[in-house]
């Protein structure tokens, strides 16, 4: 006798903010794993739902990743619970303990020397921030160095460090006018033109000009403009 076997598939939902650059991490990580998912929007502006509340009730922001009813929160957080639950394709991160670990601290570079730096910048007043712009440039450099040549972070394959970096991208241009200052990294966009060919990334990656938009009117909230 045959026996029927019913397989649920997962149940993937995205509490997502459409500019974060961090939602847009895991909405690239899902797609390159094949992943089916359902963005649920917040309004971080006025009023934060129900559901973000209480799923990700100690931090209170987005991305949050609802697998089967449970919450995963922080981003990179995300990313490594993504690369090891769907494990069966697209590994994000090498398999190497020494390439992981470097993989590990990039993103983290990512995160701490390039977000925390830039958001001082496009948050602040005007010309009131010349060291953070220094700063900026030199740890951009940094990673300009470590891609070099090669096609991704991790060499010929798209993975971890790629994932965490290219959706900041889009608001390098933000950076420079709202910054008054200059981004000449030739290899970084190499770099990020080759991650564009990708549709897990052209598909999710903002627009500039929303990008801008969006910070000139949070500027203009907080009352630095």
């Amino acid at each position: 006798m045959l026996s029927l076997i019913l397989t649920m598939e997962d149940e993937v939902v995205l509490a997502d903010f459409g500019l974060s650059m961090f939602c847009i991490r895991v909405k690239i990580a899902l797609a390159e794993k094949g992943v089916k998912f359902e963005l649920k929007e917040e309004d971080l502006i006025h009023t934060k739902s129900p559901l973000l509340l209480e799923m990700n009730p100690v931090h209170k922001k987005v991305p949050v990743l609802i697998h089967n009813g449970k919450p995963i929160a922080e981003s990179l957080i995300i990313l490594h619970y993504i690369d090891e639950f769907w494990n069966d394709k697209s590994p994000l991160l090498p398999t190497d303990p020494y390439q992981r670990a470097q993989a590990r601290f990039w993103a983290d570079f990512v995160d701490n020397k390039v977000h925390e730096v830039a958001k001082k910048i496009w948050t602040g007043k005007v010309d009131e921030h010349e060291a953070e712009k220094k700063e900026l440039i030199g740890n951009l450099k940094k990673l300009e160095e470590v891609v070099g040549d090669k096609p991704y972070f991790g060499g010929d394959t798209f993975g971890f460090v790629d994932v965490a970096l290219i959706p900041f991208y889009k608001w390098f241009s933000t950076y420079e006018k709202v910054g008054k200052l200059k981004l000449d990294f030739p290899k970084l966009v190499t770099w990020a033109n080759k991650c564009l060919e990708r549709e897990s990334v052209s598909k999710f990656l903002s627009d500039e000009k929303d990008v801008y938009d969006f910070v000139l009117a949070h500027r203009k909230r907080i009352g630095v403009d």
